[in-house]
């Protein structure tokens, strides 16, 4: 191989890796940017559970140890 071939095989090499890099670095910014879009987007409703002081120990219930929703 000249040298020529070889210095034009190098750069291709570099140009595929540096482009996969960028690809790479491109899907993490996409993917992350949509789950901030969700997070600040979505706002779920307050879930149905057992409130605080309901229900007894036993029952095999769980209730929130500060609810977010409004009180009844």
């Amino acid at each position: 191989m000249s040298d020529t071939g070889a210095a034009t095989g190098q750069f291709r090499t570099k140009a595929v890796v540096w482009a996969a890099v960028g690809a790479g670095l491109l899907l993490v910014l996409i993917a992350n940017s949509h789950l901030v879009y969700m997070a600040v987007t979505s706002q779920p409703e307050c879930v149905a559970h057992v409130r605080q002081g309901e229900g007894s120990p036993g029952d095999g219930k769980f209730s929130a140890a500060k609810s977010s929703c409004t009180p009844r």
